[in-house]
């Protein structure tokens, strides 16, 4: 089974899953490219320093369209879908990964689109992607941030992380794991923060295990 892992800056989904292969919580599974849009992503540092080493590309759009003026951000990210599709994953997995994909990147992976260049999806690829709250809250950027603040304004009793199925609408895709996460009176945020980073290496473990069993 492989997986290509994208990821944020400080990498420890990635992490996480890196750990987790071929162990019984991710059997037989292996990691074949890690993504970043970050230069200074650390999961490049942590993916390098894998027993064996993972291969790593990075792609970052606003250099991405200076290099090519004729370019739009929809060439960016069929670029994306490109470097992906030639490490022929069974799955994707959206650890941490900061830029919304156009409805294009979706296209490709699925083979409802060819890519120029590239050899054609014999098969859909699933994407996940891990997202710091429950089901239709907090979509999008700084759900932690926003979840804390909405208990502290007494708007909220818990918050929690899900891994869900992406599709064109931000974090609307159908969950895949669930699990609540409690916010403590009083607790600094920095607290509940690593509590809940926590619980996302659990998850994202556990769903990625659980669409590769059902993809294969």
């Amino acid at each position: 089974m492989r997986v290509p892992s994208q990821f944020y800056l400080e990498g420890t989904n990635l992490q996480a899953l890196i750990d987790a292969r071929n162990t019984p919580s991710l059997p037989g599974a292996d990691i074949v490219l890690v993504v970043s849009n970050r230069k200074a992503a650390y999961g490049l540092t942590r993916a390098a320093q894998a027993i064996p080493p993972i291969p790593t590309a990075y792609l970052a759009l606003q250099p991405y369209l200076k290099a090519n003026p004729t370019k739009t951000r929809q060439d960016y990210d069929a670029e994306i879908a490109r470097v992906v599709v030639r490490a022929k994953p069974d799955l994707v997995v959206l650890a941490g990964w900061m830029h919304i994909m156009s409805e294009d990147f979706l296209d490709f992976l699925t083979g409802d689109r060819a890519l120029d260049s590239a050899e054609p999806v014999s098969h859909p690829i699933p994407v996940i992607n891990l997202h710091p709250a429950l089901p239709g809250a907090f979509d999008g950027a700084n759900a932690i941030e926003r979840a804390y603040e909405a208990f502290q304004k007494g708007e909220i009793k818990h918050t929690g992380v899900m891994v869900h199925r992406v599709i064109k609408e931000v974090d609307r895709g159908k969950p895949v794991i669930v699990k609540e996460v409690e916010i403590k009176d009083g607790e600094p945020i920095e607290v509940f923060e690593e509590r809940l980073h926590k619980v996302e290496w659990e998850v994202i473990v556990q769903a990625t295990a659980q669409v590769l069993e059902e993809t294969n």
